[in-house]
């Protein structure tokens, strides 16, 4: 499963892109106007940094005022994919824009019979939105298990990108349900990358290789010395004579 972060904050998509994990970004209307910048701007900043595949979505509600928006983001950057809504008017901007060779990422879905739909306009991508599922009571890995699924079973290429995630379990269920994609938060990444057994373990080793280098455990592994088999510091500790 490829990781997207879904955010339109570029100091967000720096730090994580430098771990090595990233694929892609997707951001929405919400996340442009939260981060205060020109939305033309940071998908190109984005694109630049990242490459890979980055959601930019229309604002317009009508077929024809999607199609043009469409095509204006789509030339931003080679690597923009343009995000439309799962609406009569998305599908048909969806379809057309698929038949220009522009890619699409159909969002808003919370149904399989939605995603069959964004399927057949073409869609590169649709997004399913797990967490807003599980807030009205329904079970959102379950519906991303049951659109992967029937593509599946459909031979279909369209691929599932779970969206909404609200914690670090859901990423892990998503992967289990056979999503292509997450897009994860940033928040949610910083989460994921830590546990207090990974910590533990490794101011262990640091204070154990302050010990062997004749250094106090308090003392930060940068100040330790160098290795303790030259210089002036047996392995034991002990100062040579």
């Amino acid at each position: 499963m490829e990781f997207f972060i879904d955010t339109a904050v570029v100091d967000e998509v720096r730090e994580i892109h430098a771990w090595g994990v990233l694929s892609g970004v997707t951001t929405n209307p919400s996340l442009v106007a939260a981060s205060g910048r020109d939305f033309k701007e940071v998908i190109q900043e984005i694109s630049a940094l990242v490459g890979g595949a980055i959601s930019a979505e229309v604002t317009a509600l009508d077929a024809e005022g999607m199609i043009k928006e469409g095509r204006e983001v789509a030339q931003w950057s080679e690597h923009v994919v343009v995000k439309l809504p799962l609406t009569p008017a998305g599908l048909q901007a969806c379809k057309t824009l698929t038949s220009e060779g522009i890619k699409t990422n159909v969002t808003l879905c919370f149904s399989v019979p939605q995603a069959l739909l964004a399927a057949r306009a073409g869609a590169t991508y649709v997004s399913p939105f797990a967490g807003r599922v599980d807030d009205i009571g329904w079970d959102g890995i379950e519906l991303i298990r049951q659109i992967k699924e029937a593509y599946v079973l459909g031979d279909i290429r369209t691929k599932v990108l779970a969206a909404s995630i609200r914690h670090p379990q859901h990423v892990v269920q998503s992967a289990l349900a056979g999503a292509d994609v997450a897009t994860i938060p940033y928040k949610v990444f910083a989460s994921m990358i830590k546990h207090p057994l990974t910590q533990a373990g490794l101011d262990a080793f640091l204070a154990d290789w302050a010990k062997r280098a004749g250094a106090s455990p308090e003392t930060p592994a940068s100040e330790a010395g160098t290795n303790p088999q030259q210089g002036g510091v047996t392995a034991q500790g002990g100062t040579k004579q």
